[in-house]
Formats: C-alpha cells, structure tokens, sequence
C-alpha cells in the first residue's frame, strides 16, 4: 500500500469512528448548533491526527537479515517481491473520480437553475432568484432560489432559506463535499453528510419557530411541500431533510445541559485509535548466535538508519528487487588474481547503507575472508549507481543492508583459508525466522539453522526431500540453491510451500 493509501485508511479509520459517535449518542440531542461546530472539528481533526506519529522506543533489534547474496556466479535467491499491479490505486481513483463526475452534475444542475430565475436583492444583500418553474425552494451561500408562487403565498418559506443563508450552512456543505470525495467508500462518510443536512433543518427550523411562527401551521406547512419535487443534492432546502425526524425535533424537549460533556467520552477512543495507528517499529527478537553462523544478525543503529525488513516500502535497485543487484555486482566482480593463485575463496559480509537520496554509502566488512577479496568487495558496492530510496510514514529514510559476497573458485576447490562457515550457500529470511543453510565440511551434508526450520518445504532436482535428507547431500556437488518465499512459493507448490520452500539443483555431470 502506497503511502498516500495508507493515509486516506488511517483518517477513514479517525473518520468512522467519530461520525459512529455521534450517530450513536449525540445526534437525537437538541445541541444543533454544537453538534454542528464539533462535527465540523472532528472531520478536521480526522484529516490531522494520522500526520501525527508516535514512536515507541524499544530495546535496539537483532532482526536485520541479509537481503540476499551475491558470488562470482550468479545467485538464485530472491530479494523482496517485485512491486506488484496496484489495483487499489486504481480503484480509489477510479471511485474517486465518479463522485467527482456525479458533484460536478448536480453543481451544473443546480447552476442552470439559478441563471433562469429573475433575481432581487435583499435588504441584508441576499440574493433572492425567482423562477416560474415549481421547485422546492433551497439556498446556496448568499443566493435564494424559490418559484414565485411560493414567494408570494408563503412567506415562512423565505425566512426559513434565510435561516441557512444566516447561519452559513453551504461552508458546512463544501467541506463535507470534499470529504465524500476523498472517503467516497466510507458509508459513514455519506451517512453523516445527511445528518448534517438534516441538522441544518434543525437549526433553520428552530430560527423560525423563534420569530413567532406557529409550530403547527409551521408543520402543517412541511407536510403541504414534501411532495415529490426535484431536489438539489449539494444545497439547504426547505424540504431536503427527513420531515417526521423535523417535526419530532421540534416537539421534543430541550436536552439536559450537562449531556453537552458526552462529547468528552469520544476523547478516550481517539486517543486508543491514535497507539493503533502508530504500531511499535522495532520488535526484540531473540536469535542465538554461535559461531558457525557468524554475521547472520546485525545490531542496527536505529537512531540513523531503518533496517531493511522494518520499513514500509523497500529500497529498490534499477527499478527491480534486490536480484537486480546481485546481477549487477556479478557483472562487475573481479576475482582477485592473487587470491585465486592461492586458491582463496569464501564469503565477504558487508553492510552498508542507502540514503534517502538513493546513495549507497558507509559500506564496511563485517567479516573478511582475505584482503583483497574484502577490498573487491568493498569497490564493487561502494561504486553502486543509485537506488530508489526505502520509506517509513511516507518519508524517504536511510535503510541498513547486510550482504554477503561470496567468492568461489571454479570445480568447487577449497583453498587453505576455507573454514565451515566461508562453506554457507546461502542466508536468507523464510517467514518470521532467519534460516541458513549451511554445507558441512568435506562433504559431510547440508543442514539448516534457524527457528522452526522444519516446516520448510526442501526440492532436490525437481523432488521433494525431508531435511534430515539434507545431511546426505554433498555440497560440493551443489550448483544453487533458491528461496521462494510468500505468494510466490505458494502459488508453485500450494500450501505446503506456506513457509517457505529451499530448491536445491545439483551440478550436472
């Protein structure tokens, strides 16, 4: 999900649950004019509060695996998930712009109308227009649209378009307009829209019935005109709202004054929305470490840098996942002259980082095998083109690799500087786990290391093996071996690739 996606469900979420407050518990209150002001707040506030992050500071991780590995052959193991089609985007833009199509309509609409009228100012500088047409009279900022036989035979009319022309009930209206646009598949978002309307009524009503208008000839009136007229959906009309929740309205009894303090109650909610809005970044996750496995976890600096599995949208190379940029360091590794006549070989640990300008830098050894295959490590990646940048809340940030480079003679030689450990095909993160597969010395089998290891899925050339199997295998005799993780292993193996599956290819002979 896009940064700008996950905003518009972050306020959605703010939205829904405060619209669904004040539809539970305020809206039947006789506070018109508060319940309106506090709407309106909280539909602003409702846009703010996801732009407000909090951070919670946990214990440094150990849970920065390497993201993929690179040797002088090229290397089958994925990186992350190539950016898949974005369907939600379309969609939200798609439902986005047919709201818009279907506002435009109703603002030509209402638009035609106003221009056929004959127009009059009034004495407070409204604008009254006056059509033959029979239309239900309604109002739009400082302008009155009412058919001239409802001017002239009722007057009541006129001061109730006044009410919401006084009370400038179409500012309420634009606002709520763009809402709907932004959060057109909130129902929420539509639900409340009408009881704003209707609270407009409310409002408008109430200033009537307070310059001396009787309350039932009033009603009678309503019911007189809720007849069947075309309707302005975008304007405050005489008769747009609901007419029993109007008349009830008006016979109800005043609230409690001390109900106004309800509205504390949402505060609480907000409040908890805002902690799970804001999940903790960083997660201790206990690895025991021996030496066999060397560098498989790295200590982040996370007051500078994020690490590469706990950032929202992944740092991508030449517009591909991280197999990109094993291919490109492939290409442009050179194995050593010096190291290859002693028969040398192993793997070299970097880390380094990419900044949110896409440079990579602060590129260093973890762990060396030979001075000068570290310093060809060392050259290769720190003279990488730049990279798309990783981002966390929307923001490019600074994002810590580690990667391991693995220098290997040809016929699988084993030079005098090989240990078990410089033997490891590959370290890759399967599910929540960090898993490596490991080849014993002198041909002894393969095996793999990491929590709940056995649940992977393990093919040898095409068939399915169990692990304790993987201790037959000779790894001088391997050629590859690759990591389907997520989707992709599931949709090629069903579910029993659901944690992962580890495709091992011999040599051919």
């Amino acid at each position: 999900m896009t940064p700008f996606l996950l905003y518009i469900a972050r306020s959605s979420l703010y939205l829904a649950l405060f619209y669904a407050f004040f539809l539970l518990v305020m809206r039947r209150t006789t506070f018109f004019r508060l319940n309106r002001v506090l709407l309106l707040a909280g539909t602003l506030a409702s846009f703010l509060l996801p732009l407000l992050r909090i951070r919670t500071v946990l214990l440094p991780s150990l849970a920065a695996g390497p993201l993929t590995e690179t040797a002088s052959e090229p290397s089958l193991t994925p990186g992350p998930s190539a950016t898949p089609f974005p369907y939600l985007e379309i969609l939200y833009w798609a439902g986005f712009l047919a709201v818009l199509g279907w506002t435009l309509a109703a603002v030509v609409r209402m638009y035609r109308t106003i221009r056929k009228g004959s127009v009059t100012r009034l004495e407070d500088g409204t604008k009254l227009v006056l059509t033959e047409a029979r239309i239900p009279s309604f109002s739009w900022g400082k302008t009155i649209v009412m058919s001239r036989n409802d001017a002239e035979k009722d007057e009541v009319i006129l001061l109730h378009e006044k009410a919401h022309v006084q009370k400038k009930h179409t500012l309420d209206i634009l606002l709520f307009t763009a809402v709907t646009l932004v959060h057109w598949f909130n129902p929420l978002v539509w639900i409340t829209l009408s009881e704003l309307k209707l609270l407009h009524e409310y409002e408008a009503d109430d200033a009537v019935l307070n310059h001396g208008i009787d309350a039932t000839q009033y009603q009678l009136l309503l019911v007189r005109k809720a007849v069947g007229e075309k309707r302005f959906s975008l304007a405050n009309g005489f008769q747009h709202a609901k007419l029993k929740n109007r008349i009830d309205m008006m016979l109800s009894h005043p609230t409690a004054g001390w109900r106004r303090l309800s509205w504390l109650a949402i505060l609480p909610f907000l409040a908890g929305t805002m902690f799970l809005c804001n999940p903790v970044r960083a997660k201790v996750v206990p690895v025991e470490t021996t030496l066999d496995q060397a560098v498989s976890v790295a200590l982040p600096d996370t007051t500078k840098s994020h690490p590469f599995n706990l950032v929202d949208v992944k740092p991508t190379f030449n517009g591909g996942d991280a197999n990109e940029f094993s291919k490109w360091v492939n290409e442009n590794l050179r194995y050593p002259k010096t190291a290859k006549d002693a028969k040398v070989q192993g793997r070299v640990v970097l880390q380094f980082t990419v900044y949110p300008d896409g440079k990579v830098q602060d590129v260093k050894v973890l762990r060396g095998v030979h001075p000068d295959l570290d310093a060809e490590a060392l050259r290769v990646v720190s003279s990488s083109p730049d990279w798309t940048p990783g981002y966390v809340n929307g923001k490019p940030v600074m994002v810590t690799y580690i990667f391991p480079v693995i220098f290997k003679l040809k016929g699988g030689e084993s030079g005098p500087n090989t240990s078990k450990k410089d033997q490891t095909v590959d370290v890759v993160n399967i599910t929540d786990g960090i898993y490596t597969i490991e080849g014993l010395p002198q041909g002894e089998g393969v095996f793999l290391v990491g929590p709940d290891s056995g649940s992977a899925l393990f093919i040898l050339d095409g068939k399915e093996i169990t692990k304790a199997q993987l201790k037959e295998i000779n790894p001088a005799t391997l050629e590859s071996i690759q990591i389907l993780k997520d989707e992709k292993a599931v949709e090629r193996y069903g579910e029993k690739g659901r944690n992962g599956v580890v495709i091992i290819t011999s040599m051919k002979q």
